[in-house]
């Protein structure tokens, strides 16, 4: 009874990718289910379309910066968290996640009025600081995992043996907590790529994200090369997922070795 009701919630979880196949491969021009005919043009049109393309190398680059930036913050928050003796500790990981707890509409809306005081609206130094603030959470959560059960006397072992504190982290620490670290990159640069509310607000007209270029296609005209984009980013969020799955199964055994 368990396996099929998890099938179920699978299935379900999972059906609108489903539905977006076949759409994707229609040989009209307008969204239709079942398409009279399959075909591969909308896929080739979005692969060889300069608007698209620009939109999706324009949303890697700043996912990129986005998770680089967000993990680095967070593992300085975990080990603050986990391995600090500061008194305020609790308080810390309730601001560090703060951003899971308010509704991420409100945050978009403060950080925009932030924004323009600083007069950085409409720059991607404006999308990047947003996402990584929305990204700061989950990362600091997958990184502290991994710190929890990670041994402290390797390191101190280390430091006996002649090692500096630094010597100690990056060639004892760093190893060890990989698999956490890599994770807490991987996730945070899914959920960069599929943010549309901070690039909504925070892009330029001239330079859009693909989920801001979808929004826009959406409300002016429904052709299958939107549904061929969601299948296209689906497959990547799906790939990202298992790679962040499997790294996290890693991460366990090595921090115990």
């Amino acid at each position: 009874m368990l396996r099929i009701l998890t099938f179920a919630v699978i299935l379900f979880l999972i059906a609108p990718v489903i539905l977006l196949v076949p759409i994707a491969l229609s040989s009209v021009n307008y969204m239709a289910f079942p398409p009279p005919a399959y075909s591969l043009q909308w896929f080739a049109l979005f692969f060889s379309d300069r608007g698209w393309l620009a939109a999706l190398f324009y949303s890697l680059r700043l996912s990129v910066l986005v998770a680089v930036v967000a993990t680095l913050l967070s593992l300085c928050a975990s080990l603050a968290i986990v391995r600090g003796a500061l008194r305020s500790r609790k308080a810390i990981s309730l601001l560090v996640l703060a951003p899971l707890i308010v509704p991420e509409i409100i945050t978009t809306i403060a950080l925009f009025f932030v924004f323009a005081k600083l007069h950085i609206v409409g720059t991607a130094t404006a999308i990047v600081i947003g996402q990584s603030i929305l990204g700061i959470p989950v990362a600091t959560i997958l990184i502290s995992s991994v710190l929890v059960d990670y041994d402290i006397r390797l390191e101190q072992a280390a430091i006996l043996h002649g090692a500096s504190p630094l010597q100690a982290f990056v060639r004892i620490t760093l190893p060890l907590i990989a698999p956490g670290i890599v994770a807490a990159l991987l996730f945070t640069f899914l959920g960069a790529f599929d943010n549309l509310l901070i690039a909504l607000f925070m892009a330029s007209p001239i330079q859009q994200t693909l989920p801001v270029r979808i929004w826009t296609q959406v409300q002016f005209e429904m052709q299958p090369v939107i549904a061929a984009v969601g299948v296209f980013v689906s497959v990547l969020g799906a790939a990202v997922l298992v790679a962040g799955a499997w790294l996290q199964s890693r991460s366990r055994p090595a921090a115990t070795t």
